[in-house]
C-alpha cells in the first residue's frame, strides 16, 4: 500500500534519520520495541507506508541504516530505539570516507554499495505497491555526499519509475566543520541534479537561527535541529500516512512542483514554530498557520524567499479544519504578495489536508517552496569551489582515489547552468515577446495571392497530364 523504502547515510544522516523514527514511531503509537501501543485505529490503518509487520505483532521501520565507520551505528544501536531496526539493515565499514567525497563514492564507498542495494532490493520485493525512495543525508562530508549520491545512481538505475526524494543537508558558511565541503557539494548537487526528483535542502545555519530567533533557546543540541528537520519530514509524508480531505503522495507532489526537471531543489519550512513560554498568547488558526508558513524567518534554507520568486509551493496542514478556509487563506497570501510569485504558472499552490495534526499540537503545517533564491545557496558554495579549484588546493586528496580534474570542471559548469537557468526564470515574463517582422509573415494571404497560387497549380496541373500522355502514347 504505497510503501517507502528510507535510506539514511554518513553521521548526519543518521542522526536525523534515527530521531525522524523517534517521531514517526510515536505518531504512529509505535513504543521503542516496534509493538503497537496506540489509542486510535487511525494509527494502524496505513503503517505499513513507513513499517513491515514481523512476528508476533512487532512493526519494523522499512529503513537502512548506513555509514562508513562503525561509530554511529552503535550509537543508535545503544539508543533507546536501538530495538526498533532490523539488525541486518545496519550496514558499515570500518575505514570511514575522511570528508572525501572521492573515496564515498569511488573507493571506500564503492565496495560496500552492493550490499546496500542488495538490501534495498529486499526490502522493496516485501513491499506490495513500492512508491519510492527517501534519503538523508548531508552534502558537506565525504560518506553522506560520496556514497549517498553512490546509492541514488544505483536505486535509478535498478528502479528508474519509482521516485526518489532527498533530504540534503547542505553547508553554510557560518557553520562549517570541514574545509572541503565546497569540493563535496559541488560533486554531489551535480549528481542530484541528474538522478533525484526531489530534494529538500536544509542548513544548520538556518535551523540555528529558528532555535535563536523563533524558538528563544539559547544553547540548541543537535538534537533540537534534528526535531525541526524531523517534522517537516513526518509533514511531507502525512497524506500518505493518515486518512484525509486532500491527498498527496511523493509523486503528487513531484509532479505539482517540479515546472522543469532540473529545478527541483525545494525550501521546507514548518509552522507553528513558537518560544516555550509563548504558547498561550497566540491563536492556532489557519490564517496564523499560512502567515507563518510564509515567513522567511521558518525557512530551514539560509536564504530570503523575498530575493526571488516562488515557482510553485505545496501547503500540507494537519488537523482539523475546514479546506475551504485553507484554500481562502491561500488565495489571500497569492494576491497580497503577487509579486513574489512568477506569473507564467497560474495555479502554482498546491494544497493537502490532514486531519490528524502531530503529537502535541492541534493543528500544523509543512511548507514546501520552489523558489529562485535558492540559487544563493549554489552560488556561495559555487563561489568557494572556484576559489580552491582556481588553485587546485586539496585536489591531491581527491585525485588519489582515482578522479580526474574533468569531473571537477564539469560539476562545477553544471553548478553555474543551475544557477543561471533559476536565474532566468526569475526574470521570466508571462506575456513573450514576439518580433513584428514575425507577425507580418504570418499573416493571412490576400484574396489575390490566394488566385495566383490557385492558378499556378492549375497551369503545373495540366502539364503533369499532358506529360503522362505522351508517355502513354
Amino acid at each position: 500500500m504505497r510503501e517507502i523504502v528510507h535510506v539514511q547515510i554518513g553521521q548526519c544522516g543518521n542522526q536525523i534519520g534515527s530521531k525522524f523514527w523517534e517521531v514517526i514511531s510515536e505518531e504512529h503509537g509505535i513504543n521503542a520495541t516496534g509493538i503497537y501501543e496506540g489509542d486510535s485505529t487511525l494509527q494502524l490503518e496505513r503503517i505499513n507506508v513507513y513499517f513491515s509487520e514481523a512476528y508476533g505483532g512487532k512493526y519494523v521501520p522499512r529503513a537502512l541504516l548506513v555509514d562508513l565507520e562503525p561509530g554511529t551505528m552503535d550509537s543508535i544501536r545503544g539508543s533507546r530505539i536501538g530495538a526498533l531496526f532490523r539488525p541486518d539493515n545496519f550496514i558499515h565499514g570500518n575505514s570511514g570516507a575522511g570528508n572525501n567525497w572521492a573515496k564515498g563514492h569511488y573507493t571506500e564507498g564503492a565496495e560496500l554499495v552492493e550490499q546496500v542495494v542488495d538490501r534495498v532490493r529486499h526490502e522493496s520485493e516485501g513491499c506490495d505497491c513500492l512508491q519510492g525512495f527517501q534519503l538523508v543525508h548531508s552534502l558537506g562530508g565525504g560518506t553522506g555526499s560520496g556514497m549517498g549520491t553512490l546509492i541514488i545512481n544505483k536505486i535509478k538505475e535498478e528502479f528508474p519509475d519509482r521516485i526518489m526524494n532527498t533530504f540534503s543537508i547542505m553547508p553554510s558558511p557560518k557553520v562549517s566543520d570541514t574545509v572541503v565541503e565546497p569540493y563535496n557539494a559541488t560533486l554531489s548537487v551535480h549528481q542530484l541534479l541528474e538522478n533525484a526528483d526531489a530534494t529538500f535542502c536544509i542548513d544548520n545555519e538556518a535551523l540555528y537561527d529558528i532555535c535563536f530567533r523563533t524558538l528563544k533557546l539559547t544553547t540548541p543540541t543537535y538534537g533540537d535541529l534534528n526535531h525541526l528537520v524531523c517534522m517537516t519530514m513526518s509533514g511531507v509524508t502525512t497524506s500518505l500516512r493518515f486518512p484525509g480531505q486532500l491527498n498527496a503522495d511523493l509523486r503528487k507532489l513531484a509532479v505539482n512542483m517540479v515546472p522543469f526537471p532540473r529545478l527541483h531543489f525545494f525550501m521546507p519550512g514548518f509552522a507553528p514554530l513558537t518560544a516555550r513560554g509563548s504558547q498561550q498568547y497566540r491563536a492556532l488558526t489557519v490564517p496564523e498557520l499560512t502567515q507563518q508558513m510564509f515567513d522567511a524567518r521558518n525557512m530551514m534554507t539560509a536564504c530570503d524567499p523575498r530575493r526571488g520568486r516562488y515557482l510553485t509551493v505545496a501547503g500540507i496542514f494537519r488537523g482539523k479544519m475546514s479546506t475551504k478556509e485553507v484554500d481562502e487563506q491561500m488565495l489571500a497570501i497569492q494576491q497580497k504578495n503577487s509579486t513574489y510569485f512568477v506569473d507564467w504558472i497560474p495555479h502554482n499552490v498546491k494544497v493537502a489536508v490532514c486531519d490528524i495534526p502531530p503529537k502535541g499540537l492541534r493543528m500544523a503545517s509543512t511548507f514546501i517552496g520552489n523558489n529562485t533564491a535558492i540559487q544563493e545557496i549554489f552560488r556561495r558554495v559555487g563561489e568557494q569551489f572556484s576559489l580552491m579549484f582556481r588553485r587546485k588546493a586539496f585536489l591531491h586528496w581527491y585525485t588519489g582515489e582515482g578522479m580526474d580534474e574533468m569531473e571537477f570542471t564539469e560539476a562545477e559548469s553544471n553548478l553555474n547552468d543551475l544557477v543561471s537557468e533559476y536565474q532566468q526564470y526569475q526574470e521570466a515574463t508571462a506575456d513573450l515577446d514576439w518580433e513584428p517582422e514575425d507577425e507580418e509573415e504570418e499573416e493571412a494571404p490576400s484574396a489575390a495571392d490566394t488566385r495566383q497560387v490557385q492558378s499556378r497549380t492549375e497551369v503545373k496541373l495540366e502539364t503533369v497530364v499532358e506529360t503522362t500522355q505522351e508517355t502513354v502514347d
